[in-house]
């Protein structure tokens, strides 16, 4: 745990009662290796009937919070920002070093043999992190939409399929958003543009926010916006209420991605696929474990050469 207290403070029974109820929360998603953003930790709130769905509370509760962390209370890793990260720089201590990390972190395209190529588009960057493990471990890429995708992000893709299916593979995009005007709109404009670009056929699967899925996990409402345009066709068809992505719990959408990947992959071709990784990952084990003679093989080969233009 990263318990660390930098500062002192008196907290009233009513947020110590917050408190422990957050590190309640907080420590069921440590258990299935998932960490929160505050927004998904106050929708946790809310579905349990902790707290009232209103932006007051959710600001209260992020005061409230950062104190407890402040304090000591609320472990620092178990909460995150998605939206803001440093860019660090890699450096190595030797050659072998990076032939060492290049052998633990070697990775194969193991959907190369595969009839269809997968991507995971979520409309919220905040949400990015839920949906990295499951996307890193099924090799499936994934972009995090900001909204509506910008028309950059959507010629880029539809380059990356029309390779695709050149060589053969149908497309599949599994999209998730918000259930709201403009969330719900947001999946058709990724096909409409994606196809176009794509200069073909691309199914652009929207796997979250359903309604289905609305009624059977309940998640806190908040009222659908007038202000979208469109507001009316939205209201027309699903009432005045709108439902957020963030509400749903995240070893959902863990389930909703792996179900939908996996229905589509085909077993045998990634057996074999991974099969061939580990035998070449195992070969860089091993030039990184005799990195000394690796080094004076290359010398001798230098040297060899050197000898042969004089």
């Amino acid at each position: 745990m990263a318990l660390q207290a930098f500062v002192e403070k008196k907290f009233s029974a009513g947020s110590i009662e917050i408190i422990e109820k957050a590190n309640t929360i907080l420590d069921e998603y440590r258990r299935q290796d998932l960490v929160l953003t505050l927004r998904q930790l106050y929708y946790q709130f809310v579905a349990r009937g902790f707290l009232p769905n209103k932006q007051t509370e959710y600001k209260r509760l992020g005061s409230i919070v950062s104190d407890a962390r402040l304090a000591g209370l609320i472990d620092w890793a178990m909460l995150e920002d998605r939206t803001r990260s440093v860019e660090a720089i890699n450096t190595w201590s030797s050659p072998a070093s990076i032939v060492k990390a290049v052998s633990e972190q070697y990775l194969e395209d193991l959907w190369i043999d595969q009839p269809y190529r997968v991507e995971v588009w979520i409309e919220k960057e905040a949400l990015a992190g839920v949906i990295a493990r499951v996307c890193a471990e099924l090799r499936v890429a994934y972009f995090a939409c900001r909204g509506y995708a910008s028309q950059s992000s959507q010629y880029e893709a539809g380059k990356r399929f029309r390779a695709y299916r050149r060589s053969g593979q149908r497309v599949v995009v599994l999209h998730l958003g918000d259930h709201d005007p403009s969330g719900i709109d947001m999946t058709r404009d990724n096909m409409e543009r994606i196809q176009m670009f794509a200069g073909g056929p691309v199914e652009v699967r929207r796997i979250a926010l359903n309604m289905d899925q609305v009624e059977t996990f309940n998640p806190p409402p908040n009222p659908a916006k007038e202000s979208d345009a469109r507001a009316a066709g939205y209201i027309a068809e699903y009432g005045d209420q709108s439902w957020e992505l963030d509400a749903l719990d995240p070893a959902m959408l863990d389930r909703l991605i792996r179900d939908n990947i996996e229905s589509i992959r085909e077993p045998s071709a990634w057996r074999r696929r991974e099969r061939e990784e580990e035998r070449n990952r195992a070969a860089l084990v091993s030039v990184s474990s005799r990195w000394d003679r690796v080094l004076n093989f290359v010398d001798e080969l230098d040297q060899e050469e050197g000898d042969g233009d004089e």
